[in-house]
Formats: C-alpha cells, structure tokens, sequence
C-alpha cells in the first residue's frame, strides 16, 4: 500500500514538473496574458493533490533545512495577485512544512509615513532574506509598477523630486521604474539570493464568487473590504499593468510564473514543485567541517564514552 502511494507522487510530481514550464516567463516580449488559462488544471484530479502536496512539502523542508545549512544562497519568494486570488492560503499551505527559523513572511501593506520618504525598493529591501534563509514577500516592490500605475495619483505621496502632478507621469518614468526593479533583481541574483515571482492568475467570475462567500459567510466576513469592490471596477486597468510589469521585468534569472488560480489546490501543487524544483537546482550541500574539526568531533566522542 505505501508503495502503491509512494509511486502515485513520484508519478505525479513527474507529471507537475513537467508542465510547470508552461507557466514560467523568461522573456516578456512576446508575453500575453490572454493566452494563460485561470482555470488550467491538465487532467489533474483534486483528491490526487493532497497526497502529492504533502510528499512536495516534506521534501521542501528537507531542502530548506540543507539551504540553512549551507548558508551560500537565500530565495526571495513573491506572490502578486488580484484580491481573493489566494496568496494568504497559498503561502500557509506550501510553507506549512517549514522549520520558522529559516523563513519569513512579509505582508506589504499602504506604505507608512517613514518608508513614503524612502525610495519606493527601501521597504523591500530591509526585508530581504538573509543567507541561508527562505523570504516570502505577499505583495512587493511591484506594487510600485501596479497599483501606481492604476492610480497613479498615490506618486505624489512618495515626494519625487521629479513629479509634482499625474500630468508629468509619463512613459519614461515608468520604464525607469522598470528599469529600477530589474537591476535591483539582479543585485540580488547576483549576490545569491534567488527569486520566483508568482502571479496567481485569477479570473473575474472566480473573484466574484470568492466575494460572495466572503460576503454570505460569517466565518469569512473579516475578509471582505468594500475597497476589494472598488477595486475590482479597475479589473482591465490591472490586467494591463500586470501584463506590461511580467513583460518588463521577466529575465532567465528571475522568471515570472503564471499560476492558475481559480483552483486552489493546483495552484498550491504548482507552487510548491517550482520552489522544490528551484531548491533542487541550488546545488545545496552541508558543510564539511575542517580536518581540525572534525578532530575535535573525535575528542568530544571519547569524552562521552568514558
């Protein structure tokens, strides 16, 4: 029986890792939004995931601990999404196996008075991961290039010496603000902090229902905000800006993944085989401890045994 179990994943796992790169964008040029599917799900069956999920988590936590160990690499983990898209959830489920020591979350919400009088990186950058460790950010510095854009009246909170009203934002700023989010991405890479970013690629009509329930459901009214409504009248203006920001910012080192999202449970499998999948290719290894080391590893041995 547990062999028939253990092979099922190992089938599985085979099966996700081999339709991930369906999701991955390493050059936006060609990018389109419209040609990635929300409800994507390639035959896979719901009470398959579970078992499969599980077996993914232990062998991230595994190689998270190995990644720890090594204290070489760091990976930065961003989730970017529309409203009920599923981040929180998301980021429960497939860090679920986590030692906390080697993980962190960020939630970046409405900037404060203080990071306001930063450039628009500072906040993200002192949340930074550090070797050795996993950083998840839910929300990150693509806000800047999303929601801005939608709105581009909140720049002018953000005191730029360059900008004094909407009518001044124009093509050349963004592409600098692009410009600033692929090098900084590069820093990092450079540097050996590895980074996913995950779209969770929601579509309207599931966004709606996710609110009905939100709505109907006393357990779930906490989640609801009437800004989620206002917001979702902005629907075409966001699917823009996502699109234009993945186009931008999508390179070999730090790929975009267009997650399907209308179905919670295979977009939690997706997650969690890329970042297995990005753990495997780090070429983790624990450290070998020096000649002089491991002497005193003997000594200490003696020590006990007497």
């Amino acid at each position: 029986m547990k062999v028939n179990f253990k092979l099922t994943c190992i089938y599985q796992f085979y099966k996700m890792k081999s339709i991930i790169n369906k999701f991955k964008i390493t050059d936006g040029e060609k990018f389109s939004l419209k040609e990635f599917d929300p409800a994507y799900s390639d035959g896979f069956k719901k009470e398959e995931a579970e078992p499969v999920l599980q077996d993914l988590i232990k062998q991230t936590s595994d190689l998270a601990a190995t990644l720890y160990a090594d204290n070489r690499f760091s990976l930065l983990i961003i989730f970017q999404a529309m409203d009920a898209a599923g981040k929180d959830g998301a980021i429960a489920h497939t860090m679920s196996g986590l030692n906390p020591q080697g993980c962190e979350v960020h939630s970046f919400k409405q900037p404060s008075v203080e990071e306001l009088d930063h450039d628009f990186l500072w906040r993200h950058y002192k949340a930074l991961p550090e070797c050795g460790r996993i950083g998840v950010h839910n929300r990150s510095h693509y806000e800047n290039v999303l929601i801005t854009k939608v709105h581009p009246e909140l720049l002018l909170n953000e005191h730029l010496h360059s900008i004094d009203s909407v009518k001044e934002v124009d093509g050349a700023f963004w592409d600098h603000r692009y410009e600033s989010i692929r090098s900084f991405e590069k820093h990092l890479v450079s540097n050996g902090t590895m980074i996913i970013k995950f779209f969770l690629n929601l579509s309207k009509n599931e966004q709606k229902e996710r609110f009905l329930k939100r709505i109907d459901d006393p357990k779930r009214n906490w989640k609801f905000s009437s800004a989620d409504i206002r917001e979702r009248e902005f629907w075409d203006d966001y699917m823009k800006a996502y699109e234009k920001a993945i186009k931008e910012t999508a390179t070999n080192q730090c790929p975009w993944y267009i997650i399907p999202a209308d179905k919670k449970w295979f977009t939690r499998l997706a997650i969690s085989t890329i970042i297995l999948e990005t753990l495997k290719g780090l070429d983790l290894k624990y450290p070998v401890l020096p000649k002089e080391e491991k002497e005193k590893l003997d000594e200490a041995r003696k020590l006990l045994d007497h």
